[in-house]
């Protein structure tokens, strides 16, 4: 069986989290500038920011991701936790590392307070909504945006 451990990012793993950052991007068919790159690790290492990260690890590499924000809401008083960003290693897909993550989020998020937390994914990625399926509740919202 496979040794997984999880933990927040700290100031050393920049090398382990930016290639997943990557490859999670490259997934979505996105590219970031340099800046916007830099400028989130950096609020993921900033105690006074509300965005967090944690890798999961086999065998000393990191090889899975999660990103995570909390937030206020109009709808309680406690803080919500919008999970942004998740990925897991095609190599080691199988494993229950993105739902190690995504529990992890849970138990973080439960001790800082918040009341729920939330995410989107893309309708045509069958793989991650099979998983999500069976750790959240699907509540049939639409996603509507423009880019400002």
């Amino acid at each position: 069986m496979t040794s997984i451990t999880l933990r927040p990012v700290g100031a050393n793993d920049h090398a382990a989290w930016l290639p997943l950052w990557q490859a999670y991007l490259r997934f979505y068919q996105a590219e970031l500038p340099d800046a916007v790159n830099t400028s989130t690790w950096q609020r993921l290492l900033d105690a006074n920011e509300p965005t967090h990260s944690a890798l999961a690890w086999v065998d000393g590499k990191a090889v899975g991701m999660v990103n995570f924000i909390y937030h206020r809401s109009n709808w309680s008083i406690e803080n919500s936790c919008y999970l942004q960003d998740l990925y897991v290693d095609s190599e080691v897909r199988g494993l229950g590392i993105g739902r190690q993550l995504i529990e992890h989020v849970y138990a973080t998020a439960k001790a800082a307070g918040c009341i729920k937390v939330h995410w989107l994914t893309h309708e045509t990625n069958a793989t991650a909504i099979s998983l999500y399926e069976q750790v959240a509740e699907r509540p049939g919202f639409i996603q509507f945006r423009k880019a400002l």
